[in-house]
């Protein structure tokens, strides 16, 4: 019988890495506190740290004593060992933070898109401000994750569609590697606010929930078994585009007077049919103005009826009901049990529209689903961060081994 070749090597790479997760997460520890968590021996766990402080992505950072005989060392992981940039792109501004491989943001930035036409332009300096800020290399950054409001072509990364960033095309992604010249990774923006509600936010535990996007523009992630469903061609979750009572269809738009005034008022484009024409942000402007609720912005509008007590609730019985179609549409397919609210419109609700949405849905359909709102700030570049670590992660603790022999 042939051996296996790699085999011990493979053993120790499991080890390295099973160890800087553990450190990551419990962190600091003892030689003796990793050995027994990893159930490693001691002289093993003692090669497996020498190993990995060769290396530098852990290193001493204090003492412990207690025992009998010196104290023990306590090992972390290097924080500068690896670093993640993340972007939250959107037609009006460019949000970013740069972050070590512990998490810990040491870097954030704001860019206005319309200094540059070009997407990869505006990527670059954007990059550039942010490991300039923090003041690291920009050799040690090791993934790079994008959130933009369009379609991700599933099978090439690439954008195939968005409406609000009409300069995002396919090739965008293959000029950004070779600008950047490491890892870059886009991502439809709602599915990375979902990465991150479940991760820390309202959807933290949950394997089956549906998040809709409710501001400026209307989006919807869906993550069944604990995974983002992007559908055949990325088009999973477009909610804005979907037909429901109330509002026009593709070929109704242009006709005169209707939901065609209505969107030509507010003086920028916008999607003039499905669902989209009920609960996108200038719609429920609008709505709010109809009440009698004229504010800036609105939120301030949908804040002004929460404050206005029995004269708000038609406006946001209204607004949920309206919100609650789009729910009970996609509940009486999925069923996920759980609908996570975000966006502008639905951090001006809060729980209070919520609830209102809940209940509209139950009216609605047979699936009654729990609404909640969202409570992770700044969602879109929070899962874009998350997403860059465990890209970096991966690459940095796989590859232990490597460049050490035997």
């Amino acid at each position: 019988m042939s051996r296996r070749p790699g085999t011990p090597q493979l053993l120790r790479q499991l080890n390295d890495r099973a160890a800087l997760e553990l450190l990551l997460s419990s962190g600091p520890l003892t030689r003796t506190q990793l050995g027994e968590a990893t159930g490693l021996s001691k002289v093993t766990a003692s090669q497996l740290l020498a190993r990995l402080e060769e290396r530098e992505l852990v290193h001493v950072v204090g003492s412990q004593g207690g025992g009998r005989g010196p104290n023990a060392a306590l090992y972390a992981v290097v924080p500068s060992s690896a670093y993640v940039a993340a972007l939250d792109v959107s037609a009006t501004e460019v949000t970013a933070a740069v972050a070590d491989v512990t998490g810990r943001v040491v870097g954030e930035v704001s860019v206005d898109p319309a200094d540059s036409p070009d997407p990869v332009e505006v990527v670059r300096t954007t990059v550039m401000k942010l490991v300039q800020s923090a003041e690291i290399p920009i050799e040690r950054v090791r993934a790079c994750v994008i959130g933009t409001p369009g379609v991700v072509d599933p099978r090439t990364g690439d954008i195939r569609f968005s409406f609000d960033l009409p300069a995002w095309h396919e090739g965008v992604l293959e000029s950004l590697r070779a600008e950047l010249q490491r890892s870059v990774t886009i991502e439809n923006d709602v599915n990375l606010a979902a990465l991150a509600e479940h991760a820390e936010g309202a959807a933290q535990g949950v394997s089956d929930f549906a998040l809709m996007w409710l501001g400026g523009g209307v989006g919807m992630a869906i993550m069944l078994d604990d995974r983002i469903r992007r559908g055949r061609s990325g088009g999973a979750g477009e909610i804005g585009y979907l037909p429901v009572p109330g509002a026009p269809l593709p070929g109704d738009v242009g006709l005169p007077g209707g939901y065609e005034e209505l969107h030509t008022a507010y003086g920028t484009p916008s999607l003039a049919h499905g669902f989209q024409a009920l609960v996108g942000a200038r719609e429920v402007a609008h709505l709010a103005a109809a009440h009698g609720f004229h504010a800036g912005t609105v939120a301030s509008a949908i804040a002004a009826a929460r404050g206005a007590g029995a004269d708000g609730e038609a406006f946001l019985d209204e607004l949920a009901q309206r919100i609650a179609r789009g729910v009970a549409s996609v509940c009486v397919v999925l069923d996920p049990g759980l609908v996570v609210l975000c966006g502008e419109v639905a951090q001006a609700g809060g729980d209070d529209l919520a609830q209102r949405v809940a209940r509209a849905a139950e009216r609605v359909g047979p699936n009654a689903p729990e609404v909640s709102t969202g409570t992770v700030g700044a969602p879109v570049l929070r899962g874009a961060l998350l997403w860059a670590l465990q890209q970096a992660r991966e690459e940095v603790f796989s590859s232990t081994v490597s460049a050490t022999r035997g």
